[in-house]
């Protein structure tokens, strides 16, 4: 990790900069995309790696459970690293499992690995995804109340969207991806194979990500053809002369996936259960975004929008929270929740990392139509007592810094 912060460092940013260190990352490295346990050995050397990567300035574990190779990850493996990291100051932080149809049985893993591991535990971008599974987050919010009530430090943050984002591949099995890309393609080229993945990417358009329609599916960018992105599958599955079907549009993900695959957006969340989660007190806000390069590709509004929207939709239009809940969730709580106690409040002594906007016209404006639209009422952004927006456009000034986790040694 160090490597990587210094020339993070050498390029200079105008934000601050910070780091976990990824659990799918140690496990790619140590046992690859394959589908089993691991050893003693490998146990030693993975536990070493989280120890590096929080000596190298890490503020805690990541682990991605959803995606290859953290799926394929037991949760006493997981629990172990993520005691490693504790042991050193550090927190654990969690794209869950599944946030569809087992999504309980994800809160509670992600609880279960702080409780056992000894170290504070967060659900990451909390939603709930599919039809069938809306109103579940009364019963997720609910665990974490109760594992809090029993001592467990566990929290919550989430993006103000009814659509996630991630790659195509999300529709595919876990099974179907065991050893990386090339098992997946020879998977996908016998026939008798490819038939047991479709189906359950047929499942996964009508009961999960897909939201029950095929349009609901929108490509953000593919790499090997920009002409997807903006498009949907419905769109794509008709442009290939064939009957909009669940059926075709799983055909016509799987070409996609075998052509170099996608990043896509899935529209399968409901507005009460992300009003719900965000009203909850153990929640805060974080844009599970990248950083975009304007008018590329149609990625994710929320990389443009997602605090602006809290504050303009959630607070000012709807009255969902208060404007100074807002702020707390985006400031004061996630800096306490990394250890960063110099920051996230307008105090003397404190780093002057400040946003100045105006509430009555602070919003969004990128859509999933047109990303590509910054946000308004934002009038000053300071990094470290500097000026690095003046409300019109970027300054010259690059004074972020480097964050370090609490066992950082350089």
């Amino acid at each position: 990790l160090r490597p990587y912060l210094e020339q993070v460092a050498k390029v200079r940013t105008s934000v601050n900069f910070g780091a976990f260190i990824g659990q799918g990352s140690i496990r790619e490295v140590v046992i690859g995309s394959h589908n089993r346990g691991a050893t003693s050995e490998e146990m030693t050397r993975m536990l070493e790696m989280v120890r590096q990567g929080m000596r190298e300035g890490a503020f805690g574990l990541s682990t991605g459970l959803f995606y290859v190779p953290g799926t394929f990850t037991p949760t006493d493996e997981v629990t172990a690293l993520a005691r490693a990291a504790g042991e050193m100051g550090g927190i654990h932080i969690s794209h869950m499992r599944n946030e569809a149809a087992d999504v309980l049985q994800s809160v509670n893993e992600t609880i279960a690995i702080g409780e056992n591991g000894s170290l504070p535990t967060q659900v990451t971008h909390h939603k709930i995804i599919g039809k069938g599974n809306w109103g579940a987050s009364t019963q997720t919010l609910a665990l974490v109340a109760e594992a809090r009530a029993r001592g467990v430090d566990a929290t919550i943050d989430q993006y103000p969207y009814t659509a996630s984002s991630t790659g195509l591949n999300a529709l595919l099995p876990a099974w179907a991806q065991d050893g990386g890309r090339p098992a997946t393609l020879k998977r996908l080229q016998d026939p008798e194979t490819r038939a047991k993945i479709k189906a359950i990417v047929v499942d996964n358009i009508k009961f999960d990500r897909g939201g029950g329609d095929p349009k609901n599916i929108q490509i953000a960018s593919a790499g090997f053809d920009s002409t997807l992105a903006g498009k949907n599958l419905a769109q794509i599955t008709a442009a290939r002369g064939v009957e909009v079907t669940i059926e075709n549009a799983a055909d016509t993900a799987l070409d996609i996936i075998e052509k170099g695959g996608a990043s896509a957006i899935f529209h399968a969340i409901n507005e009460d259960d992300l009003v719900r989660i965000m009203r909850d007190p153990n929640s805060m806000v974080g844009s599970d975004g990248e950083v975009i390069r304007f008018g590329v590709a149609a990625p994710h509004p929320r990389g443009y929008g997602t605090f602006a929207r809290v504050l303009g939709r959630y607070v000012r239009e709807l009255k969902v929270i208060t404007l100074q809940d807002a702020v707390r969730k985006m400031t004061s709580f996630p800096a306490q929740r990394l250890g960063l106690f110099d920051r996230g409040l307008v105090r003397p002594g404190m780093k002057a990392d400040l946003v100045l906007f105006d509430e009555a016209e602070v919003g969004d404006r990128a859509t999933f139509e047109n990303t590509h639209q910054y946000a308004v009422g934002i009038k000053f952004v300071l990094v470290g007592g500097e000026v690095v927006f003046d409300g019109k456009a970027m300054t010259a000034a690059r004074p972020g810094r480097i964050l370090k986790g609490p066992a950082c040694i350089w």
